[in-house]
């Protein structure tokens, strides 16, 4: 395994570990130093704390079907705590660079669509089922099985749309790139700032952030990610001190010259005891004999296969932006990554946050140099910090933590190169999977789309016998969870 040190320093010498730590960790052998695991944990922190405040607001502003709404500072100490646990069991385990913490989209198919149907604690025992599922094909080698029998640069393909789908969510969150209302009468979806024009203060502090991010990456400074969003963040309360410009939303009315999510300005209160009464609120049995056998099933079903495959996707996007693959396009103890990340599927329902998962913004932390489990240490401690000093992790906006993304994004994208483009076996399937996952926002739609166009056009084409056996078996997979809106509508 062919491992190159982030640019900016001088390679460690992988054959004289300098303390246990390093031996155990590989830090070393993967060319890093503990300096660069610190700054790559601090990096994806801050890139992915955002979760801490907007998982509560999505789960916590939804009834289940009993009419009962979670407690928002509950489930913000919840997340923070599961988020700091797993992320630190990745570390240890798996030893790779990947933080986790309630799935975004996952959250929001629980709390939209599965709680009205059940009790709160009904729908976390099917994220636990499921995890525990996952878990299963994981213990049984089936989900590694799975992983290896995708071709290498579809894997590759895999990591450049995961680049663009980060890009993407950085300038829809940063508000650089905003839907166009239905009202315009308009045939263009999204535009860029309001109304074709950058005139908020936010998205200003994000313009400045990405360009001197850019700077710093071009000339090589080494934390150019992370000083980048420090000074976002110092901009942006200097900027909301002066100008008061205060959140997106007041009073429920729209201000689409707020900040994002969190408004950048020094917390009156640093501490707080965390609110822990969510966990063990959750019912494995409970939704069965409520609502019949069908409608669980199908909802496991849909967990099951987006949390199976974003978390492949996102583990080789990781592994793809550290030069950590090997020949087959498979990151170092991708079993043990594959595992703890069941385990945190299942902790998340368990702890009534939705299921947790592998955050792709796990890539800013890698992209700063990060190569080993220490940075995931780092990212987990901060989580758990978080719990008690939740109003320190809401002072980094959107529009500052946002440039990580961007230019994490444009990294990624540089594999693109190694595709065979002129190979239409392999082109159109990458080309689907590239561009469907920002275009559709879901990585799994991607992968989905890749893998049943590359085995359709290997079967037009009379080379069936070079389509692995278990990519027919996930191909259909893939279909059923492309038809599961029609098949509901039948049988629910």
């Amino acid at each position: 395994m062919a491992i190159a040190p982030p640019e900016g320093g001088t390679p460690p010498d992988p054959t004289h570990p300098r303390d246990a730590v390093d031996r155990f960790f590989e830090i070393s052998a993967r060319g890093s130093t503990m300096g660069r695991e610190v700054r790559g944990g601090l990096a994806t922190f801050f890139t992915m704390a955002y979760i801490v405040v907007l998982n509560p607001l999505i789960l916590g502003g939804v009834a289940d079907g009993d009419g009962r709404k979670l407690s928002i500072p509950a489930l913000a100490a919840a997340t923070a705590l599961v988020a700091g646990l797993m992320t630190i069991l990745m570390g240890v385990v798996a030893r790779f660079p990947l933080a986790l913490a309630a799935g975004l989209g996952v959250n929001a198919l629980v709390a939209f669509e599965i709680a009205p149907r059940m009790t709160w604690a009904d729908a976390m025992g099917l994220v636990v089922i499921e995890g525990v599922l996952i878990g299963i094909l994981v213990l049984t080698g089936l989900r590694t099985a799975v992983f290896r029998s995708v071709p290498t640069q579809l894997k590759t393909a895999i990591g450049v749309g995961i680049g663009l789908f980060l890009t993407i969510i950085g300038f829809v969150d940063a508000g650089f790139v905003r839907r166009v209302p239905d009202v315009a009468k308009t045939t263009v979806p999204v535009g860029l700032g309001i109304g074709g024009k950058l005139i908020s203060w936010p998205t200003l502090v994000f313009v400045i952030g990405l360009l001197l991010t850019l700077v710093l990456v071009v000339r090589r400074v080494r934390g150019a990610i992370l000083i980048g969003i420090l000074t976002a963040t110092v901009l942006a309360i200097i900027v909301e001190a002066i100008g008061h410009i205060g959140p997106s939303v007041v009073n429920g009315r729209p201000n689409p010259k707020g900040w994002a999510l969190n408004v950048p300005t020094l917390p009156e209160k640093v501490v707080d005891v965390p609110n822990l009464s969510l966990l063990g609120n959750f019912d494995v049995l409970g939704s069965w004999s409520r609502v019949g056998w069908l409608v669980p099933l199908m909802f496991v079903f849909t967990l099951l296969i987006t949390d199976f495959f974003d978390t492949m996707g996102t583990m080789v996007a990781i592994g793809q932006e550290g030069n950590m693959l090997d020949e087959r396009g498979t990151p170092p103890r991708a079993k043990e990554i594959l595992l703890v990340d069941s385990i945190a599927a299942a902790a998340g329902g368990a702890a009534s946050v939705s299921s947790n998962t592998s955050y792709i913004e796990s890539a800013a932390g890698v992209a700063e140099g990060a190569r080993t489990g220490v940075a995931s240490l780092v990212t987990g401690g901060l989580f758990l910090l978080a719990m008690f000093l939740a109003p320190l992790s809401e002072i980094v906006p959107f529009e500052a933590a946002s440039t990580a993304l961007v230019v994490v994004g444009f990294l990624m994208m540089t594999a693109v190169r190694t595709i065979d483009w002129t190979d239409y076996e392999i082109a159109i399937p990458a080309f689907l999977t590239i561009v469907l996952m920002p275009f559709t926002y879901s990585i799994s739609n991607g992968i989905g789309a890749g893998v049943i166009t590359y085995v359709l056009v290997k079967l037009a084409r009379g080379k069936a016998r070079e389509i692995h056996p278990l990519l027919y078996g996930v191909a259909a997979l893939f279909v059923l969870y492309f038809l599961r809106g029609p098949i509901e509508s039948v049988v629910l």
